[in-house]
């Protein structure tokens, strides 16, 4: 992809039709990281316009939500991300992943989406700009009755949970499913997603988000201030656990003989991260009928879809936090550094 001038289709309203407008643009703003660092390291930026080459589709972006990892690429921790994201700085300018937009131009061979369509996915070429180059494999139309905010808020956090409990935990009718961190980005819809497989859903949270909790649809709802759900009397046939606060061994007292737990914080020490902990897991793994099973999600067009059928259904709906305009990006990810975000943050373009 190059940047420079583009000529990009902008879908407007004139008494009930839907036209375009062809419009020359030559710039446009972006958030920009030229080192890795806390917050303070983005800086607003004027760029050129990326093109789209084959196979990808030119975003005109509404929104962007911002996720843990995203705060972990920023500053460079751990350092084994650096072997991916850049040794030095970052290779990617534009930080950012998980967007929703309307598409303003496509490449060569791309038939499935056109001008004027809204779409909502993800792109490895940074998101928090006004525009964004993005595989066309990797977005699908948003639902009807959606806003761009909303669906900007799923991609990611969405596929995780869903990847973790359907795929890896093979949660279903009757599971007792525990989720904590579960008024967080993938907590919430965690809870959601469990409930729509069938399963009996306790969510672990903090008091004041009790009712958060309780609203997504969790049968049961944890204080974790008044109570360690690791010393009580209940049994899970599946944990998630995305905060990672106890010890495996104690976590494992409350799974089932045959239950399977997910350590998904993504924390961990400052060189190799959550490594450490995968290891352990998968090395106990070996000496019980419990499934230890840590894993990486991966971003999938048909996973999508199939959160975009869970959306236009009513079966699950994003929790979000906060709205941030883009000049106001780095007050967003230091939000989602805190670890206390209500659901998601998005920044609105």
């Amino acid at each position: 992809m190059t940047g420079g001038t583009v000529g990009i289709e902008h879908p407007s309203k004139d008494a009930g039709r839907t036209t375009t407008v062809r419009q020359a643009a030559e710039s446009m703003r972006a958030v920009v990281q030229r080192h890795y660092g806390p917050p303070s390291a983005l800086e607003p930026a004027e760029l050129g316009i990326p093109t789209p080459g084959r196979g990808e589709v030119l975003v005109r972006v509404g929104a962007v939500s911002l996720h843990p990892g995203d705060h972990f690429v920023m500053i460079g921790r751990p350092y084994v991300l650096r072997l991916v994201f850049g040794l030095r700085r970052p290779r990617r300018g534009i930080p950012g992943t998980d967007l929703a937009g309307v598409v303003a131009a496509v490449g060569k061979d791309v038939t499935a989406l056109r001008p004027g369509d809204e779409v909502f996915g993800w792109t490895g070429t940074g998101a928090l700009a006004e525009y964004a180059v993005v595989p066309a494999d990797h977005l699908v139309p948003v639902p009807d009755g959606l806003s761009v905010t909303e669906a900007a808020a799923v991609p990611t956090s969405g596929m995780t949970a869903l990847q973790a409990l359907r795929d890896i935990a093979k949660a279903g009718l009757g599971d007792r499913v525990l989720v904590t961190g579960a008024s967080g980005g993938v907590g919430s819809f965690a809870v959601q997603i469990a409930k729509s497989l069938g399963a009996e859903v306790t969510g672990v949270c903090s008091t004041g988000n009790v009712e958060l909790v309780r609203s997504l649809g969790a049968d049961h709802v944890v204080d974790y201030t008044s109570t360690d759900f690791t010393s009580g009397d209940g049994r899970y046939d599946v944990i998630l656990d995305n905060v990672e606060r106890h010890p495996l061994v104690d976590v494992r007292r409350v799974l089932t003989p045959t239950g399977t737990m997910i350590p998904n914080s993504g924390h961990g020490g400052r060189w190799i991260g959550p490594l450490g902990r995968i290891l352990r897991a998968r090395m106990l793994s070996g000496f019980t009928r419990q499934r230890l099973k840590p894993f990486t999600s991966l971003g999938k067009r048909d996973d999508l879809l199939v959160l975009a059928d869970l959306l236009a259904t009513g079966r699950i709906t994003p929790a979000i936090d906060r709205a941030y305009p883009l000049d106001e990006a780095a007050e967003a990810l230091r939000h989602v550094a805190s670890g206390h975000a209500r659901g998601k943050v998005v920044v609105v373009i």
